[in-house]
């Protein structure tokens, strides 16, 4: 009986790390305002505000953010029609090494679930990722 006991209190105890584990996002502290991580954030929106194409093949995604335990944070969806991107996935590399100081600076951990690169369409003349439920970065 002592034994059933200690089993079922190690499955309980088990089921209540996997429940908090399955319903957690990955949280970041949201940097300052002025911090670099937040400046570059702006610099990639608005590198990366015009959206637009005229069909599928205009339309890319591009990994952003860090988690902790490696792999990008989200993905965004961005458009060759007008710039062949150069800049954004540069502003993207300094943001990522942003992130992963910010990470290694707060010892902040993820649950290392990989996101995977949902890829982007064009719909009604805008580049939007194939998969809707991809959020932001943290602290964005």
């Amino acid at each position: 009986m002592t034994n059933l006991s200690h089993t079922l209190r190690l499955a309980a105890a088990s089921l209540l790390v996997l429940t908090a584990c399955a319903g957690a996002r990955q949280t970041a502290p949201t940097p300052a305002p002025e911090s670099p991580t937040a400046a570059l954030w702006q610099q990639i929106q608005s590198a990366n505000s015009n959206l637009s194409c005229d069909n599928d093949s205009q339309c890319h995604s591009i990994g952003v953010g860090a988690k902790s335990c490696g792999g990008p944070e989200n993905y965004l969806a961005w458009s060759s029609k007008t710039n062949d991107g150069a800049k954004l996935k540069s502003l993207v590399e300094l943001h990522s090494a942003a992130r992963r100081a910010d990470n290694n600076r707060n010892a902040t951990m993820s649950t290392c679930i990989a996101t995977s690169d949902p890829g982007a369409t064009c719909r009604a003349g805008t580049c939007v990722l194939t998969a809707q439920d991809i959020a932001p970065p943290p602290g964005k």
